[in-house]
Formats: structure tokens, sequence, C-alpha cells
């Protein structure tokens, strides 16, 4: 019998609909800020509520993204008077697109984000 043949619990499916929904929306948000917003908003408002889910990290995930990019992107946008603010900028897009997409990939696998 496969792992995949198995079941998902309601709370682990439910977990995983709320985490696909922040990722989407975090997705949106590489190219208009305001769906960022909202995706690691839905995410730190069902964390607790997928907490003991398989997908729990998943929304640690979403949420390091936001706090992180924000950051980075803030320290960017000072920068930005001289040219390493761009760099960075453009780093910290490119970083989100890969952790963003990665997550994707192992949620919609059914796998958690850290194997």
């Amino acid at each position: 019998m496969d792992l995949n043949d198995i079941p998902m619990s309601p709370h682990d499916d439910q977990a995983k609909k709320h985490a696909l929904l922040a990722y989407l929306f975090m997705v949106l948000g590489l190219f208009t800020g305001i769906f960022w917003l909202i995706g690691a908003v839905w995410a730190m408002a069902k964390a607790r509520d997928a907490r003991g889910s398989m997908f729990y990290d998943h929304y640690q995930n979403i949420i390091g993204i936001f706090w992180w990019g924000l950051g980075l992107s803030l320290i960017g946008f000072v920068l930005a008077l001289f040219f390493v603010g761009y760099l960075l900028l453009l780093g910290v897009w490119i970083w989100s697109i890969v952790k963003l997409f990665k997550g994707l990939a192992r949620l919609t696998s059914d796998k958690p984000y850290n194997p």
C-alpha cells in the first residue's frame, strides 16, 4: 500500500486547502503587493488551526517568506539610493519565487515543507 492511498484526515485536508490559498495569494503578490500581504495574513490567521497537521510547516514557510521578504525589501529600498539596493530587491524577489514554488510543489505532492 502506497502512502498516497491512505485518505487524508479532515484536519490535514483543511490545513492543505488554507495553505494552498495562502501560497496562491503570495504568488499573486509577487506582482501586486496587496496580495502578498493578504497571503501572509491568511497564513497567520490559519496557522493555529493547522497546528498538528502534516502541513503546519508550510504556514511557517509562508510567514517566514513574508517577514524576511519585508525586512530585506525595506533595506533594499533604503539602499536603492545606491545601486546595491536594486540588486538586493532583485535577490529577494528571486528568493521568494524559489521558496514559494518549492512550497507549492511539496504541498501539492501532499508533503510537508521540510522533509
